[in-house]
């Protein structure tokens, strides 16, 4: 039997996602010539051709496209063992403040990426308003937090600009009535918000559902009792998106990031991966289905 190098199959991973040995080799921090030599080797150790480079750009053969899936697993593995081993300086605690409704589709992706990346990291999550939020983080009792605003405030970083939409029951009907019939979370951020809005349009509208309990206000949205804002395409899978045009438009919001900045080295990472992952999101439509 003979031994694949994880260093080799990390470089060939880099290109295939990369598109090319440039890229790639940029992002190896490694000489073109230097990535060029590892897949030739690899290539040669195999048999194989793994990379077809008749075009202009770099693309996987049938082999490659094989061998890619098992590459990836290696070096996740690999990458894995040694964080569990040997990564002792990043320990201890971090404490992440989200707002329910903005939960999905990132954060269990960052969570899952934390627990790989620096096992020794405990990531708590905390679920709640942004104002409770901003207050914790106030007090120091939250290391990182995500809020929803018209603007960030201050020390605040603006992530991603989302459309504050209506929402009601798939093939309900309550958005046509009239007075419309509004559900509220009593804390909710985009309460003053839409009734400012409505007031300000003379819109004819009544306050149906006034709760704390935010699965009320789901319930009584989804029964078709009322409707209710939320950020687009963060919406429970049992709403449906009212036409547009029909009520008045909500504007936009921002998912925004805090950090303290007398933070611990451990914060670090997830900060740049929250970064990341929302920036990803931008331009998208499905950011919940994903």
């Amino acid at each position: 039997m003979r031994n694949l190098d994880i260093t080799t199959l990390r470089s060939f991973v880099a290109v295939a996602d990369a598109g090319g040995v440039t890229r790639a080799a940029g992002f190896l921090n490694l000489t073109q010539s230097a990535v060029s030599m590892q897949l030739k080797r690899l290539e040669d150790m195999l048999g194989l051709a793994l990379l077809d480079r008749s075009g202009r750009g770099v693309s996987l053969t049938p082999a490659g496209e094989q061998l890619l899936k098992y590459a990836r697993r290696m070096v996740d593995l690999n990458d894995e063992i040694y964080s569990r081993l040997t990564m002792t300086d990043w320990e201890g605690e971090i404490v992440l403040g989200v707002p329910h409704d903005i939960v999905y589709p990132v954060i269990p992706r960052i969570m899952k990426k934390m627990q790989r990346d620096f096992p020794r990291v405990r990531l708590q999550l905390l679920s709640s308003y942004t104002s409770e939020l901003k207050d914790l983080f106030a007090r120091g009792a939250v290391d990182v937090i995500l809020t929803t605003e018209a603007e960030p405030g201050e020390g605040g970083e603006g992530l991603l600009d989302v459309p504050l939409r209506w929402y009601g029951a798939p093939n309900g009907t309550a958005w046509k009535t009239r007075p419309l019939r509004i559900a509220f979370s009593r804390r909710c951020g985009f309460r003053p918000v839409a009734i400012a809005l409505m007031e300000r349009e003379q819109f004819d509208w009544e306050l149906s559902v006034d709760s704390e309990s935010d699965r009320t206000i789901e319930v009584s949205v989804s029964a078709d009792l009322a409707v209710t804002p939320v950020l687009e395409g963060h919406a429970p899978a049992h709403f449906e998106l009212v036409p547009n045009g029909v009520l008045p438009e909500l504007g936009m919001q921002k998912i925004c990031l805090y950090a303290a900045s007398a933070r611990p080295r451990i914060v670090e990472p997830l900060v740049e991966m929250l970064r990341n992952e929302f920036c990803s999101l931008r331009g998208r439509s499905d950011l919940a289905a994903q």
